[in-house]
């Protein structure tokens, strides 16, 4: 949610600020800004309600500058207009301030500067910050930055100009991520290295309660406090090429695409077919530990929940552990009971939904002992975990999830055959889960190769005003992902309840203008999933049917290939993916924008 590019150096600022911004355009937002250390004229800002490219054409042909700061802004405090839009800037335009996050106690830090006869032009809880720096007596930027934040509570990724200090921006993380480029003779900063790569892959990635100030030629890294910190360059592994779209016409079609190729990708280097078992270096945990679980909760938020979902069945039926999992932003309110015995996971594509972060912090204030599935190296929750396991899928730009979802399910499938073959899972059953993650590439690209016929049917319930999506045990979690990627992506209300909840209660919605998506694996609950088929068509409902042969009740069904039982969840989503995907291209939506939704959920 957001995004944050600042730049320092010798090259003309502007256009480097506006490609930073286009780059960060998936996190979803609703206006942009932009403002420069102009040569000679102090500080000069243009913000515009809308896309990038309509900041673009608000901009002066004059517009020079060697250092600045941009935002794309997602509306928390006041309305998507220009007023609200960032930077935030004080009443004698020295100050400029972009900020991702929510300062809590906003309301009265604004109530006390109208006492002290400060106006206040926005709605925003940013301009307080603004005008806090502005108000600060220290003599350097980094004091008054520091004095100003002393007032602060909430969660905050800040970059701040000031024109009587041309030669720096200062920045700040609490909660928000906040990323140093290091180039030549140039610095940048950005709240995601996808505005980065494509200047320098030599990242610094700060901390919480950490702020840095970056020159031309140099950086520095300090406490909020004031003591220096200790920060390595490290080398981000995603090319600038990886953020293009590669000849697709939109960012979710690429990605789900890919999936075979990320698949294979996790997989890579991992598998150990002399023990028929896996090598998960990252977890940090030895086979006496690993023994020593007695329980899973994973948390996690959107698809990492379901994600999350489809991992505690595969650890509770492969390594015989008790798992479930929960949202990580009930888990972290509800006061839970935390269990010296559980091993905690969690769950996120960014590494920094501030849900599951915050739930992370709080188990391990506890003692818990928490692993990370992410996607993104070097993430707050990978650096804040005990150990985990990256998912390789390389960078996920489309706001709805796909690619990174897939590779998540299969970085559990891992997991769970590690911690199985370290318990009571036969040498068989590990070369027979292996043999059956191997073929799952191949699968996959069967599977794509199969859109035009998912096309088809996209137009045949494009226009549908509800759906419905049934699945049980192996199938639920994938109704679950697949209802939320087609309310996503093309505004259609659905729903998804397990198949044998149908009869109380969900039963009263069926009828012709409803259809149902029933997920039937060929396991042994497949005749019980045909007796609910049964109980749909007997309620005039229509039924696509996502199976592994026709299915003689549905009016359509997916044919997937089949697997090992326990990976045939990871199967069956990928072409209902894609429906949804051709829905929204029938209904014209925003494929890689849903409106009022972001891709890194930074914020409550």
């Amino acid at each position: 949610m957001c995004g944050i590019v600042g730049y320092i150096g010798k090259r003309d600022v502007a256009p480097l600020l506006l490609e930073g911004l286009q780059r960060l355009e998936y996190r979803g937002y609703d206006s942009a800004g932009i403002a420069v250390q102009t040569r000679g004229s102090g500080l000069k800002s243009v913000k515009a309600k809308g896309r990038v490219r309509d900041l673009e054409a608000k901009l002066p042909k004059r517009f020079a500058g060697t250092a600045g700061i941009a935002h794309t802004r997602w509306a928390t405090h006041g309305a998507p207009n220009d007023v609200n839009a960032h930077p935030h800037l004080d009443p004698e335009g020295k100050v400029a301030v972009v900020h991702n996050g929510i300062i809590d106690n906003a309301s009265d830090l604004r109530a006390k500067l109208a006492a002290d006869g400060v106006e206040l032009v926005s709605e925003t809880d940013t301009e307080v910050l603004a005008h806090l720096v502005a108000r600060a007596q220290a003599d350097t930027l980094e004091g008054r930055v520091q004095e100003a934040l002393r007032h602060i509570d909430g969660t905050y990724g800040i970059a701040v100009l000031h024109a009587d200090f041309p030669d720096r921006i200062v920045v700040a993380r609490n909660g928000s991520p906040v990323v140093l480029g290091i180039g030549e003779h140039e610095m940048l900063v950005a709240s995601d290295v996808a505005a980065l790569v494509s200047h320098t892959r030599q990242v610094v990635t700060l901390n919480d309660g950490e702020m840095a100030t970056i020159k031309a030629d140099d950086y520095r890294t300090y406490t909020t406090e004031g003591s220096r910190t200790s920060t390595s360059p490290e080398t981000v592994e995603w090319a600038a090429e990886s953020y293009d779209m590669g000849g697709h016409d939109t960012y979710m079609h690429k990605e789900i695409s890919e999936q075979a190729d990320s698949v294979d990708r996790v997989l890579r280097g991992r598998i150990d077919d002399r023990f028929a078992t896996v090598h998960l270096g990252g977890l940090n945990m030895d086979a006496r530990e690993a023994r020593g679980v007695r329980r899973v909760k994973i948390l996690g938020c959107g698809s990492a929940y379901h994600a999350g979902m489809i991992g505690a069945q595969l650890i509770e039926e492969v390594a015989r552990i008790p798992a479930d999992a929960e949202p990580a932003s009930e888990f972290r309110y509800r006061n839970a009971v935390v269990d010296p015995d559980c091993l905690y996971i969690a769950v996120s594509q960014s590494g920094e939904t501030y849900d599951t972060l915050a739930a992370v912090q709080e188990l391990k204030r506890k003692g818990a002992r928490v692993l990370g599935v992410v996607n993104v190296v070097g993430s707050a929750i990978a650096r804040e975990t005990d150990g985990g396991v990256y998912v390789h899928a390389g960078p996920e730009v489309c706001v709805v999830s796909t690619k990174c979802f897939t590779n998540t399910a299969v970085a559990f499938a891992l997991l769970a055959l590690h911690l199985g073959r370290i318990r009571d899972l036969s040498v068989a059953d590990g070369k027979r889960l292996i043999a059956g993650l191997r073929r799952l590439p191949e699968q996959i690209a069967e599977i794509l190769d199969g859109e035009e016929a998912i096309r088809r049917l996209a137009a045949e319930y494009a226009q549908a005003r509800s759906m419905m999506f049934v699945g049980r045990v192996r199938g639920y979690p994938v109704a679950r992902e697949a209802s939320l990627k087609l309310k996503e992506v093309s505004y259609i209300h659905a729903e998804a309840y397990p198949a044998s909840e149908l009869k109380h209660g969900p039963l009263a919605l069926i009828e012709p203008a409803v259809p149902t998506v029933a997920i039937l694996p060929d396991d042994e609950l497949l005749e019980k999933n045909r007796a609910t088929l049964e109980e749909i068509k007997a309620r005039h409902g229509r039924i696509l049917a996502v199976a592994h042969a026709e299915q003689e009740k549905a009016d359509h069904t997916i044919v997937v290939p089949r697997n090992e039982v326990e990976l045939d969840p990871i199967l069956m989503g990928l072409p209902l993916q894609l429906l949804a995907y051709h829905t929204a291209l029938c209904l014209d939506r925003d494929i890689d924008k849903p409106r009022n939704l972001a891709k890194s959920v930074t914020v409550e």
